[in-house]
């Protein structure tokens, strides 16, 4: 694992960013459709968790489904996985680049929860920066909060709508203002939210097999899953739609 932090640019001294309108929001997405679309020959996924103490009792489950992702990816041509979690006091860090999925698991067994505040907006700042030195086919974010601003959070995923790279944010519990930032944050994106409570490890695991499928064949690997009865294919194709 890089010992390195992921730093994220501070906003401007003594300006605070101000909520977009309807019209703004709708010009950008506009451009959104408009960028031309990243080539690569195998691809490549962030896969970001928030690891602050609340998301203790899921982070075994976390770790587990991640091999079924690379199961599914490895049949429709491949996919190249970098871990990014946050913790603790400011505590952010990535890892290289894998593809075996037994070493992502090693990686992941081997962090604990701590306590923090959350830091969603260093890892979209990591996913754009990636994206910038070669395509990225997807950010999947898992977390259960928002400490932060929303406005500054939705101008990074704005920024990653423009570069073809949808967020599927996972949400765990049912709170409201994470909502309306993960729903916010997944639509600047044309990415998609989806929540899940304790007793829906096996849809978890059905979703995140369907992400990792579209970032390694894209929406037509999507869709032919879908028609073969994989339910997951079928809702993430819903929540794209």
């Amino acid at each position: 694992m890089s010992k390195d932090k992921v730093h994220t640019p501070a906003p401007a001294e003594g300006r605070t960013p101000a909520a977009s309108s309807r019209g703004d929001i709708d010009a950008f997405l506009a451009r959104a459709r408009a960028t031309a679309p990243p080539v690569s020959g195998r691809g490549r996924l962030i896969f970001a968790l928030d690891a602050t103490m609340s998301r203790q009792p899921t982070w075994d489950r976390a770790c587990q489904v991640q091999a079924g992702m690379f199961a599914e990816a490895a049949s429709v041509g491949g996919l190249d996985i970098q871990l990014v979690y946050f913790r603790g006091f400011r505590e952010c860090r990535a890892s290289k680049w894998v593809s075996d999925g037994g070493r992502l698991g090693e990686l992941m067994t081997g962090i604990t929860c701590r306590g923090g505040l959350t830091q969603i907006r260093k890892v979209l700042a990591r996913a754009i920066e990636e994206t910038r030195r070669a395509p990225v086919q997807a950010l999947v974010y898992i977390g259960d909060a928002v400490e932060e601003d929303i406005d500054l959070l939705c101008d990074r995923a704005g920024e990653l709508g423009l570069l073809k790279v949808p967020i599927f944010l996972f949400q765990e519990r049912r709170d409201p203002a994470a909502s309306q930032a993960f729903a916010e944050m997944a639509r600047l994106s044309r990415g998609a939210h989806l929540t899940f409570d304790d007793a829906a490890g096996g849809e978890l695991a059905r979703l995140l097999r369907a992400v990792a499928v579209y970032a390694a064949g894209g929406r037509r690997a999507l869709a032919d899953r879908s028609r073969g009865g994989d339910g997951g294919a079928r809702l993430l194709l819903e929540k794209l739609s």
